[in-house]
């Protein structure tokens, strides 16, 4: 069984969140002394090399940190739309009939179709069981027998990084994160 590495969540000054870094990205940015502060409980512990004391330098790296720096200042407006950020948005369920399925029987659904205009974003796409969107093909709702169970919409930077790291997430992270998803995601989406 291989053992999922811990994230470190990165967020600007203001407390947006920004990324996920892996535990040798964040090492970089407290050494470089831009970790302005932190939350949370230790994600891991780091040895350095000893000194002439026979002194062996540690560094504990928090859950959440905050730095500074020009590149590091805003979060995407708009995160970029995968399939498996739309899966997990949709809660692994077809937005048709009302199913859970494995991210394998799953397929991304234009509601509106490309071929009749619709664009491949966040606001036009849910997710939708093979047999589903099979069935619906490039017709309209209001053409067919179908209805949706609730709206699609573009997650806000914290629901998608909540998203994107649904499965290796630590408590409080998920707390900080949660904190500023829309009140449509905090009270439940689904009809």
């Amino acid at each position: 069984m291989q053992v999922r590495e811990a994230r470190i969540l990165r967020l600007n000054l203001a407390g947006q969140p920004l990324e996920w870094l892996n535990w040798q990205e964040a090492a970089c940015l407290y050494v470089r002394e831009l970790v302005t502060w932190s939350l949370g409980g230790v994600v891991q512990r780091v040895h350095g090399g000893i000194n002439r004391l026979g002194e062996r330098s540690t560094l504990d790296l928090a859950a959440i940190i905050a730095c500074g720096g020009e590149r590091m200042a805003r979060p995407r407006r708009r995160p970029p739309l995968t399939n498996r950020a739309l899966f997990f948005r949709d809660a692994h369920t077809c937005l048709y009939c009302g199913k859970d399925f494995a991210l394998s029987e799953l397929t991304r659904d234009h509601v509106q179709p490309v071929s009749r205009g619709g664009k491949d974003v966040w606001e036009n796409v849910v997710t939708a069981c093979r047999r589903c969107n099979q069935h619906k093909g490039s017709r309209l709702l209001q053409d067919i027998d179908m209805d949706l169970l609730a709206l699609p919409f573009c997650p806000n930077p914290a629901e998608y990084l909540a998203l994107i790291n649904s499965d290796r997430i630590r408590g409080d992270q998920m707390e900080f994160l949660r904190g500023q998803f829309s009140n449509v995601r905090q009270e439940g989406w689904l009809v």
